[in-house]
């Protein structure tokens, strides 16, 4: 599987899609409002620049795209009426894998500029489309002025060679301690790169807010993360395979190109690669905890939520055809299991500025 060309959350505004269903990711968005507050603010008033570069890396598509935009553009507005500034001018890059849905945020940029002007005043504002993997160069050097990532870096580049993780789709409490060194070794080789790209292209003194899906602990097969939520996935995979709806060996050679990390992992990565310094490392969990008579409920939205982000993975590697089948059985699994134990979804943030 090449991730770059399947990993992508479902496109369009169907009942499926990224945008109908990413209601968890902006809970995130909205927990870590104050770090990007500090950030932006630390940022302008030190450097007050003219022209204000911002990129948003992952950015998927739908109402969370621009959410975060809005947020840092009002806050440097008000600070420009505290500060009697002009404002500056605001040029915004939006950057994901090319197989994301940027006609959908391309649609939405005029009434976003214009709501922009009517509401705040700002300065004018420039938007880019930029398709390619964060695991790479992606602008010029010393471009950027802040960079934003949430949810989006616990995905790998690729999925760890030589991974034997029989029956399962991704590490999990019975995978060998080789899978599991693997994934986190991948981790570590994708996450320096992304350091040392961002290095290049951040100005001095630039900052970078990054939010990870990640864990609390440092077992990486603790039961009380998202980890469990894939490993209930292959359960409804190998129930199709024990009736001989799908091979053995599909289930065996599809794994998930995900690893999310604990605090200190990320950390020590940062404080190895040594271009940016550490301001702040904050935890965030949100646990999946539901009242009885909602249970079924419970398997529908999970479910949907996880087919806006697995679909076009599972479509490249088993085929369409089997996918209602496959996300039938995930929600009652979910429901059934959900119903009895609680599984929280943990994010690790991190604020950091680019060392002079």
């Amino acid at each position: 599987m090449e991730v770059a060309q399947v990993l992508c959350m479902n496109g369009g505004v169907g009942d499926a899609s990224y945008a109908k269903n990413s209601l968890v990711q902006l809970k995130g968005i909205c927990l870590t409002k104050s770090i990007r507050e500090e950030a932006i603010t630390s940022l302008y008033c030190s450097a007050l620049p003219r022209s204000l570069a911002i990129a948003d890396l992952g950015c998927s598509s739908g109402p969370n795209t621009l959410f975060v935009v809005s947020e840092l553009i009002e806050t440097v507005e008000k600070l420009c009426r505290q500060l009697n500034h002009k404002s500056p001018e605001y040029k915004v890059f939006l950057n994901d894998l090319p197989g994301n849905d940027f006609n959908n945020i391309f649609k939405s940029i005029d009434s976003f500029k214009e709501k922009l002007q009517n509401e705040m005043e700002s300065g004018p504002c420039y938007f880019s489309g930029v398709p390619g993997s964060f695991y790479g160069r992606v602008f010029p050097s010393q471009s950027l002025h802040f960079v934003h990532s949430s949810y989006s870096l616990h995905w790998l580049s690729k999925v760890p060679e030589g991974v034997d993780n029989k029956g399962n789709i991704y590490i999990c409490r019975t995978s060998p301690s080789n899978v599991v060194r693997a994934y986190y070794d991948q981790f570590r080789r994708d996450f320096c790169l992304f350091l040392k790209c961002r290095a290049e292209e951040v100005v001095e003194g630039g900052r970078m807010v990054l939010t990870f899906l990640g864990r609390s602990n440092e077992d990486p097969c603790s039961k009380n993360n998202v980890c469990y939520i894939w490993e209930l996935m292959a359960s409804a995979l190998n129930d199709m395979v024990s009736q001989g709806m799908i091979k053995e060996e599909q289930v065996d050679s599809f794994n998930i190109p995900q690893y999310t990390p604990s605090p200190s992992e990320v950390e020590l990565e940062v404080l190895k690669e040594g271009s940016f310094s550490i301001n702040l490392s904050e935890l965030n969990w949100d646990t999946l905890d539901f009242e009885p008579e909602r249970f079924e409920s419970i398997g529908d939205d999970v479910a949907q939520w996880m087919r806006a982000l697995a679909e076009p993975m599972l479509v490249s590697h088993f085929g369409e055809d089997i996918i209602e089948e496959v996300f039938t059985r995930y929600k009652q699994i979910l429901a059934h299991r959900l119903s009895k134990e609680k599984t929280q979804l943990i994010s690790v943030t991190l604020l950091l500025t680019r060392k002079t």
